[in-house]
């Protein structure tokens, strides 16, 4: 498979956020910041040339595209893949670390092209408010696994069951290979491009984008259990108003908790 790697020369936090907002609609779906770039990743076959040169003609940007291998996107991330820490509460590393002593739970991601290994302040953000709510013996719906590390710490966290779905064949595999890893035993995976499912659950996991929230926001409604609880993210913080705006309209979940950082919001709700 191949990416297409957008490199921009671009360091201002503010302006980094809309563009990756932009180019998450378009089907950029890796993004990260390095020595005065923010650099975005896509599928080489969704890549539209024009439509990206739209954007960086917009905002006068400086820019380079490269077609990226499979393997030289791994080497990548292997080279700037480093260890996340939260607290004392989780370590997250790569199997050529050392173990992580000192946190109530270690997990341990292969570094490769699915999106979700806490780097990403909306990955961190989500495993932040887990810290904060009860998983023992809960059914857990991962809508956007990437990875899979968000259902490998609900398990983790005493999680009954948990059902990880993406729509990339990429993310399939490198979730299976992680929960392989992992030793997890009740993390199912499913290729799905919705969250269209008869199955309800106590707590749903969706770190995705806004679009995708609200495309999906009656699937979610109909598989959430009464008082379950639901964690939205991939959220800029200026999607925070419009969502909120929607949910109060159809009067269905209250807000619990919000966090903020570099930008992006994880809001959870409960039904």
């Amino acid at each position: 498979m191949i990416y297409i790697k957008l490199a921009i020369k671009q360091s201002d936090p503010a302006l980094n956020e809309i563009i990756v907002a932009k180019l998450n609609l378009m089907g950029f779906d890796g993004f990260e910041e390095n020595a005065g770039y923010l650099i975005a990743y896509i599928k080489q076959d969704v890549f539209d040339e024009a439509e990206v040169l739209a954007l960086m003609q917009e905002y006068q940007l400086l820019f380079t595209i490269e077609l990226i291998q499979e393997q030289n996107w791994n080497a990548n991330w292997e080279a700037n893949f480093s260890p996340v820490l939260i607290d004392d509460f989780l370590g997250i590393r790569a199997h050529f670390h050392q173990t992580i002593t000192h946190v109530q739970h270690e997990i341990i991601i292969t570094p490769k092209m699915s999106f979700g290994t806490g780097h990403h302040a909306t990955t961190f953000l989500v495993m932040k408010l887990m810290q904060q709510i009860n998983f023992v013996q809960k059914r857990v719906f991962d809508f956007g696994t990437g990875t899979g590390v968000l259902s490998i710490l609900a398990e983790k966290l005493g999680a009954s069951s948990v059902l990880a779905v993406d729509c990339d064949d990429w993310s399939i595999a490198n979730a299976a290979e992680n929960f392989r890893i992992n030793n997890v035993q009740h993390c199912n995976i499913q290729q799905a491009n919705n969250a269209d499912t008869s199955q309800q659950f106590d707590i749903i996991l969706a770190n995705v984008n806004r679009n995708i929230i609200l495309d999906n926001l009656q699937n979610f409604i109909k598989c959430l259990s009464p008082k379950g609880l639901i964690l939205l993210s991939g959220l800029l913080v200026a999607d925070a108003i419009e969502i909120e705006n929607i949910i109060k309209t159809k009067s269905i979940w209250q807000q619990k908790t919000m966090l903020e950082k570099d930008g992006w919001i994880a809001i959870l709700y409960q039904a």
